[in-house]
């Protein structure tokens, strides 16, 4: 044996190879939740090489029951359906990855990345170079002349939370554990990765007995600290126009209930952030929309006349911040996050906890604050306002059909348990302005990482884990053409496993959002839309209902909304995946109001006066941007 071990496990030790060891210590983690305990590791998603199928291939082959294996077409992809399943277990439950040593490894940097965006738990199990290098170079190694351990698996440290290499049998004891204590950490959350050399997968060693008994694992909730909560309290008790911020760390930090006690409670108006989106249904009288870039006047304006915010479970990016110009200069913020470099981020006040201790804390400290019945009066009319204009922004229209107006017809018949899932693009835009929650916690607007690609992967993982808590719930996922193209084969995906999903593809003739950046930055559309690609001489039409069909889908296009909304019925009663095609107007129909000042780059200078306006116009918005950390 190339470890040198000797082949006769000692009393109470289990002799396995690594690879056994770590899959079976898997299947015998488990999460506490309301219902029980479940297995914390739901499967995973695999694509074999000669980097894992000999050894790995052959302990999850043993486990197949325990940990069903999906097989993915991309693994790319494959991380995609992880993330999502994550976000739909609300970081409960997890899957990992494996992929082969090489090109399949690489592939998933970017699902990492993603995961690692917004913060969600993520195992890879990937093939690695041979730890004895007898046999090297081997095939699809990198060669680093001067440092010999440097190879494709290096490339994820920037992208994990936790990144191990295993180089002998005993490390699997340690680096198994530190692993999942990350994933399931609420501020650290996040991917973790670990190289595993080919030859080392089979190397056997005499495992105790005791590393594989079953375990019941729970979720870290921190207490506030004494004088944070009280300094945060004085200040909120103080606010004239408080306002909560309301981020996806509400959502896993099961603390949807306590939001909406404290809010009522207290008589403060909530915005949501992308993530956050589906914390308060549509209609609760205290919810004034989405804020930010992509957001609604209604939350907007209440932000900017803020002068406490409250800022629950977010990590303030950008597009919820305005690049920080969304909020009056002398705002405070209370910044309530278990992870404290986003408690204290632009110098908030940090109240480092989780976010349901965190607001029932808060809740007690207040005592009996309420804001003034004109605050709440002038949030709930700005929020009718904004209501009025998504109503006529998904309405009757003359032309093509626009984004709006398809998540109008489709939110239309979408149930409460109903999940809908978008990224990239102009979808997360219009799907944050327009949509109208109709259950908590069902909307997964993929913004953390902007990925394209994410979309149809992201609504096969997510249907995955709403087949194991309600399998009569239909995944909606919304998607353009140009993701489409760059990632659509789990589509197969969904019908090789039975996992439905409703696929709409709303086809704008590229990337049209990003047209639409081009010109209102004063630049020529160029590269953007496939008729303004240079070296496309004649762009024709992709037949997308065809494409689909032909990985086993039910497919159809339709060219208007009433033809749409029968096609809709349709696919939510057919028995397997069905897919909507619909041209959609790249030009005109964009969803206009409700939108914060964004900081992008531009030319400092540039022969055409519309950059210089446009730069003009920038500056004139900087005016009001935060300066801090």
């Amino acid at each position: 044996m190339a470890s040198g071990l000797k082949a006769e496990a000692r009393a109470g030790t289990r002799r396995m190879t690594v690879a056994q060891a770590i899959v079976t210590w898997l299947a015998n983690q488990f999460i506490d939740t309301d219902s029980g305990p479940q297995r914390l590791c739901g499967g995973g998603f695999g694509i074999f090489g000669h980097g894992n199928a000999p050894s790995l291939g052959e302990a999850l082959f043993a486990a197949r029951n325990e940990l069903p294996l999906y097989r993915g077409q991309n693994e790319q992809s494959m991380g995609f359906a992880a993330a999502a399943y994550a976000k739909a277990h609300l970081r409960r439950r997890f899957m990992f990855c494996t992929a082969s040593a090489g090109p399949g490894t690489a592939n998933l940097l970017t699902a990492a990345a993603l995961a690692h965006a917004n913060r969600l738990p993520m195992l890879m199990l990937c093939g690695d170079n041979f730890a004895t290098r007898l046999p090297d170079p081997v095939l699809q190694q990198l060669e680093h002349f001067g440092n010999p351990t440097l190879g494709v698996t290096d490339a994820f440290k920037a992208v994990c939370r936790y990144w191990d290499r295993i180089t002998h049998p005993a490390q699997v004891l340690n680096a198994l554990p530190a692993a999942l204590n990350t994933m399931l950490d609420p501020a650290d959350c996040g991917p973790a990765f670990i190289a595993l050399p080919q030859d080392l997968q089979g190397w056997a060693w005499d495992y105790p007995e005791s590393f594989f008994a079953p375990r019941t694992h729970r979720i870290r909730r921190a207490a506030p600290d004494p004088a944070e909560l009280a300094e945060a309290a004085a200040l909120l008790s103080n606010a004239k126009r408080p306002v909560i911020i309301a981020g996806g760390g509400v959502q896993y930090s099961g603390a949807v209930a306590e939001l909406t006690a404290f809010a009522e409670t207290h008589a403060i108006p909530v915005v949501e952030t992308i993530a956050g989106r589906a914390n308060l249904v549509w209609d609760h009288p205290l919810n004034i929309g989405p804020i930010g870039v992509t957001g609604s006047d209604s939350a907007n304006t209440i932000a900017a006349e803020a002068d406490v915010i409250l800022a629950v479970g977010t990590r303030l990016q950008d597009f919820t911040t305005g690049s920080w110009s969304a909020f009056a200069p002398e705002a405070r913020i209370i910044g309530l996050n278990a992870a404290r470099h986003d408690a204290a981020k632009h110098l908030s006040l940090p109240l480092v906890c989780d976010a349901k201790a965190g607001l029932q804390a808060l809740a007690s400290a207040l005592g009996g604050y309420r804001t003034t019945p004109e605050w709440v009066a002038m949030a709930k009319a700005e929020r009718a306002a904004w209501n009025s204009y998504v109503a006529r922004n998904t309405g009757p229209r003359n032309g093509l059909p626009t984004y709006a107006q398809a998540i109008g017809a489709v939110n239309s018949a979408m149930s409460p348990d109903d999940r809908v899932v978008t990224a990239a693009g102009g979808l997360p835009a219009e799907v944050t302005a327009n949509w109208r929650t109709l259950g908590i916690g069902t909307v997964d607007v993929e913004f953390g990482f902007s990925c394209m690609g994410y979309e149809i992967a992201g609504g096969w993982g997510a249907k995955i884990a709403q087949a194991e808590r309600n399998p009569k719930a239909e995944t909606v996922v919304f998607v353009g053409d140009g993701s489409y193209l760059l990632m659509n084969s789990d589509i197969y995906s969904s019908v090789l496993t039975g996992h439905k999903l409703i696929v709409v593809v709303l086809d704008n003739g590229g990337f049209a959002v990003i047209n639409k950046l081009q010109k209102n930055t004063g630049n020529a559309s160029f590269n953007t839309l496939f008729a303004d690609c240079p070296t496309i001489p004649a762009p024709f039409a992709v037949d997308f209902a065809a494409h689909a069909r032909a990985m086993g889908a039910l497919a159809e296009e339709v060219e208007t909304l009433d033809d749409f909304g029968s096609a809709f019925a349709r696919a939510r009663a057919a028995d397997r995946t069905s897919v909507i095609v619909m041209r959609v107007d790249p030009h005109d129909g964009w969803t206009e109001a409700g939108h914060a000042w964004w900081e992008v780059g531009l030319a400092e200078t540039s022969p055409r006066a519309a950059i210089a306006e446009a730069r003009d116009r920038q500056e004139a918005g900087r005016k009001r941007q935060r300066q801090g950390v």
